[in-house]
């Protein structure tokens, strides 16, 4: 299967202009989404979930299942997911005030990652979260809860936070209508003893 790379980037410069990462959230967050998408010999298993903001409590959940249609692709992967979170996202009743995604936001080298790129496509405020750098520099946290800026060409895009301890860390950064240091606040506000904070530790459980 051929795809044609130089226009998804394109699209992805696109997408990178539209991109604010300042606070444009509501003054206080009642719900919070988190997405993912599990694979299983050839098929995608989509999970959207929302949580109450204060409790982490679980508001209401949504899945589906396709066929995958679009390979992996470093640096690529809102072509093989971002449709088919928007279609989750649409499912659910309850439109969550600030979205998580498994993925990247502006720590990508088009500054246009998942998190970033259906940000944008849904006009909400997003967090991306992922478990392997893209980009950036960085020196390593020690133990858990502590943080280091993630540094991509003289400018800050993100974080590498150490949220449990004697795993590795997961990269956090701003989508859209986020700041950089909100997004690390979010993540660490959501954490719940697992790697990855309970949004998307839940998606993930429910993508499976």
């Amino acid at each position: 299967m051929r795809h044609d790379i130089e226009g998804m980037r394109e699209e992805q410069r696109r997408i990178a202009k539209r991109v604010v990462i300042e606070d444009r959230l509501p003054k206080r967050i009642k719900t919070i989404g988190g997405f993912d998408t599990g694979y299983s010999g050839g098929r995608a298993k989509v999970a959207g979930v929302v949580l109450d903001y204060k409790t982490l409590e679980i508001l209401e959940r949504k899945t589906f299942e396709t066929s995958v249609r679009f390979p992996y692709v470093p640096t690529f992967l809102t072509f093989r997911e971002g449709p088919l979170l928007v279609r989750v996202y649409r499912k659910l009743k309850t439109k969550p005030d600030i979205l998580m995604f498994n993925g990247q936001g502006i720590a990508h080298p088009l500054r246009a990652g998942l998190a970033s790129h259906v940000g944008v496509l849904l006009g909400k405020p997003s967090v991306g979260v992922a478990q392997k750098r893209l980009i950036g520099e960085y020196r390593e946290p020690r133990g858990r809860d502590d943080f280091k800026r993630l540094i991509f060409e003289g400018k800050q895009v993100g974080w590498v936070l150490r949220s449990k301890e004697g795993c590795k860390p997961i990269f956090v950064s701003p989508g859209h209508r986020v700041s950089v240091q909100r997004s690390l606040s979010v993540c660490v506000y959501c954490l719940g003893g697992r790697k990855l904070p309970e949004p998307l530790a839940l998606a993930h459980e429910f993508s499976k």
